[in-house]
């Protein structure tokens, strides 16, 4: 994989404009939504500590989601590189922001992910919670944001 470059792309649109132009900062909509050609839209807003609408999925809850997702793609491919079986994976991601005096900015802290993985009878459940490690520096999302990331995974003989 080294060497190789990737490119991804995405629309935006306001979707909020219908309800009025952006004057003040307590009055204009939240909402947009996210194309990438051939896949369903993704509607968003700002999370409601932010006005946004707590319906509408938001850029925080996503950037929860791809570490999550991208943690799980990267252990089912070491497992399944390794031999070891998984038969259910769950996740209670959960992301912490928090205002940097420093910087001035709001910003994530860290995310926890908490993986419930069911393995084989058979597979080797030291390797399956070693391979969380292995899955974390795998993982494109946790190499590219520079707050912690962590792992408290259960595995599961089923």
């Amino acid at each position: 994989m080294s060497g190789s470059t990737h490119h991804f792309e995405c629309r935006l649109e306001w979707t909020g404009a219908a309800d009025g132009p952006v004057r003040e900062y307590t009055t204009y909509s939240r909402s947009h939504r996210v194309l990438v050609e051939g896949k369903p839209e993704l509607p968003l807003s700002a999370a409601p500590p932010f006005r946004g609408d707590g319906a509408r999925a938001n850029p925080e809850d996503l950037l929860v989601a791809a570490l999550a997702s991208c943690h799980f793609l990267s252990y089912a491919a070491e497992c399944a590189r390794a031999g070891v079986e998984v038969l259910a994976y769950t996740d209670e991601a959960r992301g912490t922001m928090a205002y940097d005096p420093a910087r001035q900015v709001m910003a994530f802290t860290e995310v926890t992910l908490h993986p419930r993985v069911v393995i084989a009878p058979g597979s080797d459940p030291s390797l399956a919670r070693r391979l969380h490690e292995r899955a974390h520096h795998e993982c494109f999302i946790a190499s590219s944001v520079r707050f912690p990331v962590r792992n408290e995974p259960e595995i599961v003989v089923g």
